[in-house]
């Protein structure tokens, strides 16, 4: 029998109540294929679901094959190893006696003598450079993620859940990962917000609070695709705009119309050429003809709003973030930021950053990348001064903002508009609103208390903040696309391809940075520059 997944009418709510599915359908088969959707839609409630963690509240979910599924990355024993996640130690025991003639004739039946052979291959296939008795508490938190996706693939399972599995991971992580998945020919099941991930699945599904709608092919495809709904929508608003219109222009008419003949009749009237009964008939008929206009016109009116409003709210949930902000004023030549044979870190002796000089000079879009622990933060943190240097110099010639992950800088406690203000102390309530509104944060938008915002509201508002207003000419981010939705990222470029300044930015991800228009990229080796 082939191996399938299906959910059947399946529903599941938030502990606190709020509907995520509502008889859902969905079928998945020997394919791979890219879950995507808002955060806080339900895409990893719909993998817990597919694993049997947790049940639907109504309908089924069936299961028909086994299920690789790549757990978050958890709290570790210090004596931990490789082999322990492939769930294997036993039987490398038994090999490691059988090399020494310490093992029993049972045992030597049940070797398996190409075990470590296999392992190799799985390790291999994730770009991981380790053995069964590396520790896992020596690993990185991007390479306990390749070694947790290398134990799945060793089991050969008909089907991978995979949340998130590029998160963290430095370039060369990112392009193992790619690579095994383009290379997969089970199943798969793949939450994930990397472009170029899901350029190598087969089919998308798209998860929304109404329900999840698939689409065959990569995300190329997928864009295609709902480049074409987002034309039909605006085409079906213009439509229903101009049924408004042409509603308020005949109803208009109408009372035009029946003014004149009641202005008629009161002119006959005058004259006396009219007698008083057939004068109350007129009136009458006049009233209740201009009611059954009135009433008509108010049908007319609430369906070609009612058409309107609905289009308008497709496009809100289609349309992209389109973005004009104020110009920084930076000159082509000024240099911004000059580092000179720079020497840091944060134990003495052991340097994370060493001799390291470059100069940033006008509106450059720089990407400062490498592999996990590199240095790429403590770099971030010399140009901001949270780090001295140890030798050398360190001088940055403008003001500059920084947007960490935690988007720092904005108050948890207070509100998105009163950041604003408190970061941007000049500007009045009005061009502070219009600010916001650039960023999507319209009307009691902007009144949302920062600590209730999602990842992608928040670094939204955090650029809303330090763009909107008067930009400074140098902008600093770090990792800014971790654990955003799509649509969130699409926002985020947005915002940075509408400012004028100068950039650096720490980013694994290279369809974010091709979507910037990176000019110039600092390869950080060891502490070093490379290339």
């Amino acid at each position: 029998m082939p191996a399938s997944i299906t959910l059947s009418q399946a529903s599941w709510s938030a502990p606190d109540g709020r509907p995520l599915f509502s008889n859902l359908d969905l079928s998945f088969g020997a394919e791979r294929t890219g879950l995507v959707g808002r955060n806080g839609v339900g895409k990893t409630t719909l993998l817990k679901l597919v694993a049997g963690e947790i049940q639907p509240h109504s309908g089924t979910v069936s299961v028909s094959g086994s299920l690789g599924v790549l757990r978050p990355s958890v709290q570790i024993a210090s004596d931990e190893t490789v082999a322990d996640l492939f769930g294997v130690t036993g039987a490398l025991a038994i090999l490691r006696r059988a090399e020494v003639g310490a093992a029993t004739a049972d045992e030597l039946a049940s070797a398996d003598w190409m075990l470590e052979a296999r392992i190799a291959t799985a390790l291999t296939r994730t770009g991981l450079d380790a053995s069964p008795e590396t520790p896992l508490a020596a690993l990185s938190g991007g390479q306990r993620t390749r070694a947790g996706l290398a134990a799945l693939i060793f089991t050969e399972p008909d089907f991978l859940l995979l949340d998130e599995p590029t998160n963290n991971l430095d370039r060369e992580g990112r392009e193992a990962v790619i690579a095994l998945i383009s290379g997969w020919r089970a199943g798969a099941i793949i939450v994930s917000h990397d472009r170029e991930l899901l350029e190598n699945v087969d089919a998308i599904i798209e998860l929304t609070s109404l329900a999840a709608t698939r689409y065959g092919g990569n995300w190329s495809h997928y864009r295609e695709r709902k480049a074409l709904e987002l034309a039909a929508v605006q085409h079906d608003l213009t439509e229903a705009e101009k049924r408004m219109a042409e509603v308020a222009r005949k109803a208009q008419a109408t009372v035009e119309r029946q003014a004149q003949r009641d202005s008629t009749g009161r002119k006959m009237a005058a004259k006396g050429g009219i007698p008083r009964i057939m004068l109350g008939g007129m009136k009458e008929r006049s009233e209740t003809t201009g009611g059954d206009n009135a009433r008509l016109a108010d049908r007319r009116r609430a369906q070609a709003l009612e058409e309107a409003t609905a289009a308008r709210e497709k496009i809100e949930i289609l349309q992209p973030l389109s973005v004009t902000l104020p110009p920084t004023g930076l000159p082509a030549s000024k240099i911004v930021l000059r580092m000179n044979g720079v020497t840091s870190g944060y134990q003495p002796g052991d340097p994370v950053i060493r001799d390291l000089s470059f100069d940033v000079t006008g509106p450059e879009r720089i990407a400062v990348t490498g592999r996990n622990g590199s240095g790429k933060t403590t770099l971030l943190a010399l140009v901001t001064g949270e780090l001295k240097p140890w030798a050398g110099t360190v001088g940055v010639m403008t003001t500059f903002a920084m947007l960490d992950q935690a988007v720092s800088l904005l108050d948890p406690s207070a509100s998105i508009r009163d950041s604003f203000r408190r970061i941007n102390p000049l500007a009045d309530e009005n061009t502070c609103r219009a600010a916001l509104a650039r960023f999507m944060f319209r009307a009691d938008a902007a009144l949302q208390t920062v600590s209730t915002l999602s990842g992608g509201q928040l670094l939204r508002a955090g650029l809303a903040c330090v763009l909107g207003s008067a930009p400074p000419p140098l902008l600093i981010l770090d990792e800014p696309t971790n654990h955003l939705d799509i649509d969130s990222i699409a926002a985020v470029e947005a915002g940075l391809r509408a400012y004028d300044g100068a950039l650096i930015v720490v980013s694994h991800d290279e369809t974010f940075l091709r979507s910037i228009g990176i000019t110039r990229r600092l390869e950080l080796a060891a502490g070093e520059l490379s290339g």
